[in-house]
């Protein structure tokens, strides 16, 4: 599955044209107001647009049909032509491998998780997936900010410290709420658009949450280095991923 996931990640990356230009005041006067002050502490601005970013959590804490795990997730986000492949690996029990693909590409979603590389726990596609998959990509846009500028995002501002974002691209469209806090740090991503697979071959649509805190300065740049996935389920939030950043990079021209 590795090998997988690094052809799908390198036909992505044969195909970026990296973007020598800054973002400025300019690029972000239409945003809402707590969008572009997120721009502004987070020192974006004159600073190089990015075309990808690979994103490297550690010690993720994870929940699937039940079973927890403690994993490592990899991913890369693209910008002009939208997709986010992530690759996950585990230990079950300290010594039993677990490999787990999660991505957006081309349009089309899919999730698939396998032990000992040949036990298939889970395998999901199809338009439901479609649509969980596009919606997850929105959900990290400010964490790889060129995205929010693209014709595929339209914006409306709720408030001072919450904006909607909508997303259509490839004949689907997923909206989300971004929330931020005083300071102009994005906290928190919530959405009616996400499916969740419950096991059995049921998949319900399940309202979602994505947490990110904790954020600490590299390069100039102020970055999150925390985040969670959160379903906010009827009787309680079930928090499946929760896990540390400790790397984004931008414009990777290999894997």
């Amino acid at each position: 599955m590795k090998k997988i996931y690094s052809s799908e990640v390198k036909s992505e990356l044969e195909k970026t044209v990296l973007n020598n230009q800054p973002f400025t005041k300019d690029d972000i006067v239409s945003l809402p107001a707590p969008v572009q002050r997120y721009f502004r502490y987070c020192g974006y601005i004159g600073k190089k647009k990015m075309s990808n970013a690979k994103i490297v959590l550690e010690d993720v804490d994870f929940i699937s049909n039940g079973k927890q795990l403690k994993l490592r997730s990899e991913q890369y986000n693209f910008v002009s032509e939208p997709a986010r492949i992530a690759y996950l690996s585990s230990k079950v029990m300290g010594i039993i491998p677990f490999e787990g693909r999660d991505k957006y590409q081309n349009g089309k979603g899919s999730m698939i998780g396998k032990l000992m590389k040949i036990i298939t726990l889970f395998d999901v596609t199809g338009p439901k997936m479609d649509q969980s998959a596009l919606v997850t990509f929105l959900a990290e846009a400010l964490i790889v900010p060129n995205v929010a500028l693209q014709d595929y995002i339209k914006w409306e501002e709720i408030d001072s410290n919450k904006a909607k974002a909508i997303m259509n691209y490839g004949g689907i469209k997923v909206e989300g709420i971004f929330t931020f806090n005083d300071k102009g740090e994005f906290i928190k991503f919530e959405t009616n658009d996400r499916y969740m697979d419950k096991g059995n071959g049921v998949i319900e649509k399940e309202r979602w949450t994505a947490k990110v805190e904790n954020y600490i300065e590299k390069n100039g740049i102020r970055i999150p280095g925390r985040m969670k996935g959160i379903w906010n389920l009827s009787k309680n939030d079930l928090v499946y991923f929760d896990g540390n950043i400790t790397e984004i990079n931008f414009d990777n021209s290999n894997v």
